[in-house]
C-alpha cells in the first residue's frame, strides 16, 4: 500500500507540474496573438486603448502580468472575459461544460466499445474478408479527420436521408451524428490494437490448452483473449482522450453545440485571453486527469509498474 500510495503521489506532483508548464507556455504564446482583445478596435483612438488596457491591466510588463495572473489561477479566478463584459469566465465556461463532457464521454465509450468488438471479431476471422473490411474501417477512421466525418454525416443522414437533426443541441438525437463523428478515431484506434493483441493471445499455449478442454471459441476470446488483450489496452486511452478533446474544438462549431470548444475558438478570433487561457488550462486538467487515471488503474493491474517506480523513487 505504501509503494502505490509513492506511486499516486508522484503522479500527482508530476501532473502539477504538467499544468504549470502548459499555462506558462500558453500565455506567452497568447501574448503574441495579432490584434486586440476589442471590438472595432480600429475605431478607438491611441488613447481610448490605452485607456482600456489600463483598465484590463494590459498596461503592465508581460511578465507582471503574468505573476498576477499566475497568483489569480491558485485562487481558482480565471479573471473577466473581454467578449461578454462583466462576465467570469468560470461562469462562462461552467455552463458550457455539460454538453462538451456529454459528447465526450459518448464518443469515448462508443468508439473503444465498437474497437473492442471490430477488433475481436477481426482477429476471430483472421485473412478473411471480414478481417480485411475491419483493418479497412480502422485505416479509414484513423486517416480521415473526424471533422470530415462530422459533414459527411450532415449529408447523408441529415440532408438526404432527414433522419437526424443536421446540428443544434436540444434532445438526444441531437447527439449522435457528433458522437460518431468523434468516436471514429478512438474506434480505429481500438480495433487495431486489440486485433493485434488478440491474434497473439488466441495463438498462445493457454489458448490451446482451452481448446483442448472443449471450450467455445466466443468463451476462448471473452474468457482468455479479450481478458488479456485489453490490459495493454489502458495505455491508449490516453492518446485517445487527446484525440477527442482536440477533435471536439472544431466538432461542436461545426454542428453548433454551445460546448466549450465553440467558445474556445470564438475567443480566439477576438483576442479574448482570459477564456482563451482558462480554456486550455481546463481542457489539460481533463486530459492530464485522465492519464492519471489510467496510470493509476495500469498500476493496478500490473503491479510490477509501481513496484518499479517505487524503487526508482
Amino acid at each position: 500500500m505504501n509503494s502505490f500510495f509513492k506511486y499516486i503521489l508522484k503522479r500527482v506532483f508530476f501532473m502539477l507540474i504538467t499544468l504549470w508548464i502548459i499555462a506558462t507556455i500558453t500565455y506567452f504564446l497568447m501574448k503574441l496573438l495579432p490584434g486586440t482583445p476589442y471590438t472595432n478596435a480600429e475605431k478607438l483612438s491611441a488613447e481610448q486603448i490605452a485607456l482600456l488596457n489600463k483598465q484590463m491591466g494590459l498596461d503592465k510588463p508581460v511578465i507582471v502580468q503574468y505573476g498576477i495572473y499566475l497568483s489569480n489561477l491558485l485562487h481558482f479566478d480565471f479573471g473577466v472575459s473581454f467578449q461578454f463584459k462583466n462576465q467570469p469566465v468560470a461562469n462562462l465556461l461552467s455552463s458550457r461544460i455539460g454538453p462538451s463532457l456529454q459528447l465526450g464521454l459518448q464518443a469515448i465509450i462508443v468508439g473503444t466499445l465498437g474497437g473492442i468488438l471490430l477488433g475481436s471479431i477481426s482477429a476471430m476471422r483472421q485473412n478473411t474478408w471480414i478481417d480485411t473490411t475491419a483493418t479497412l474501417v480502422a485505416i479509414l477512421g484513423r486517416s480521415i479527420p473526424n471533422f470530415v466525418f462530422a459533414v459527411l454525416l450532415q449529408y447523408v443522414f441529415a440532408m438526404k436521408l432527414h433522419i437526424l437533426p443536421i446540428a443544434k443541441w436540444d434532445s438526444f438525437a441531437y447527439t449522435i451524428l457528433p458522437t460518431i463523428a468523434l468516436a471514429m478515431s478512438p474506434l480505429a484506434d481500438s480495433a487495431r490494437f486489440i486485433r493485434t493483441e488478440m491474434v497473439e493471445v488466441l495463438h498462445s499455449d493457454y489458448v490451446e490448452l482451452a481448446r483442448a478442454k472443449g471450450l467455445s471459441r466466443w468463451e476462448i476470446v471473452f474468457r482468455h483473449g479479450l481478458r488479456n488483450s485489453l490490459i495493454p489496452l489502458l495505455t491508449l486511452l490516453g492518446p485517445l482522450a487527446v484525440g477527442l478533446m482536440t477533435g471536439s474544438l472544431v466538432v461542436e462549431n461545426i454542428f453548433a453545440i454551445p460546448g466549450i470548444g465553440e467558445q474556445f475558438v470564438k475567443s480566439i478570433t477576438t483576442n479574448d485571453y482570459p477564456t482563451i487561457m482558462a480554456v486550455t488550462i481546463l481542457y489539460s486538467a481533463m486530459l492530464i486527469f485522465v492519464i492519471l487515471i489510467v496510470d493509476i488503474l495500469y498500476g493496478i493491474v500490473d503491479p510490477r509498474i509501481r513496484v518499479s517506480e517505487g524503487s526508482r523513487g
